[in-house]
């Protein structure tokens, strides 16, 4: 929105090439099915910001408690991510206003932290953390509950993470990325959830969203076979209810059409040559889960 003030990130801080005026420069693959391969130089680089990118999220997640703004999410985020070297990578990028997305209960995705939002008992909030540091971005998201949260609620978290986990589960070289959305599809409608078809997990590394694009739903598209060194996300937003969703009149805020809640996990995903591997996968510091 015009208007806002972005906070500033010290000046030794190296920044994505959209950082200044918004725009990202730098072109995904012509065809869909083309995928970069990463190689051992490039795939450290990914792995810091793999690894910085999970530090950030847990310290946000630490924070989740009733009585705290979204606002005081989105400053640790930022403090964070420049305490380590790194740009918190959705500050400015199409000109999103803020270094975090908060999405509490109904919101699907791109949430935008605010002063004015006070985390409420029983809610469930996403936060979705994306550092740049080394040329490359590392991205995640995970679900934490606002003190108590009901029955229902933990079900829908529980159900989208065990969901994404199968997921990741069948991915290794020539598994065709066509295959990520079936099985979270028919794990989430077997239990009596929707998945999310208008937004999709993405390619991630130089460029912060680029090819493959990963449907969580059954398709047949032509989006290419995993191979060592692809990097990207698998993302699954699950819906309560319907999968219908509309976007709020800030041109980010996506929320369901029904006001059922949604939930959502992300990691950044490496192909090796013998399966997968999360770059933002959870460290022995990280916040465990409500079933663990």
């Amino acid at each position: 929105p015009s208007g806002v003030v972005l906070k500033p990130v010290p000046d030794h801080i190296v920044r994505p090439d959209y950082a200044a005026d918004g725009i990202p420069k730098m072109e995904p693959p012509v065809f869909p099915w083309l995928v970069v391969r990463n190689t051992e130089s490039e795939i450290a680089c990914a792995r810091v910001a793999g690894r910085i990118s999970r530090e950030v999220l847990d310290e946000a997640g630490k924070a989740v408690r009733p009585g705290v703004t979204t606002e005081e999410i989105d400053s640790i985020v930022h403090e964070e991510t420049i305490k380590r070297g790194a740009y918190p990578s959705p500050l400015n990028y199409r000109g999103f206003p803020k270094s975090v997305c908060t999405s509490i209960g109904e919101v699907v995705c791109h949430g935008i932290p605010s002063a004015g939002r006070v985390l409420q008992e029983g809610e469930i909030v996403n936060i979705d953390v994306s550092c740049y540091i080394e040329g490359f971005h590392g991205d995640n998201s995970e679900m934490f509950c606002v003190g108590e949260v009901d029955e229902a609620g933990r079900r829908l978290i529980q159900v989208t993470y065990d969901a994404w986990q199968a997921a990741i589960a069948i991915c290794k070289p020539g598994v065709k990325y066509n295959e990520i959305g079936g099985v979270i599809e028919d794990h989430v409608t077997a239990r009596g959830f929707s998945t999310v078809t208008n937004f999709c997990g993405h390619g991630v590394g130089r460029i912060f969203h680029t090819t493959p694009a990963i449907l969580h739903y059954r398709n047949s598209q032509a989006s290419g076979t995993m191979d060592v060194g692809h990097i990207f996300t698998i993302e699954p937003m699950i819906n309560e209810h319907a999968n219908a969703n509309t976007m709020l009149d800030d041109g980010w805020t996506v929320v369901t059409a029904d006001g059922g809640r949604s939930a959502q996990f992300e990691h950044t995903l490496l192909i090796t040559p013998d399966g997968v591997e999360a770059l933002t996968g959870k460290l022995p510091s990280s916040p465990r889960y409500f079933w663990e």
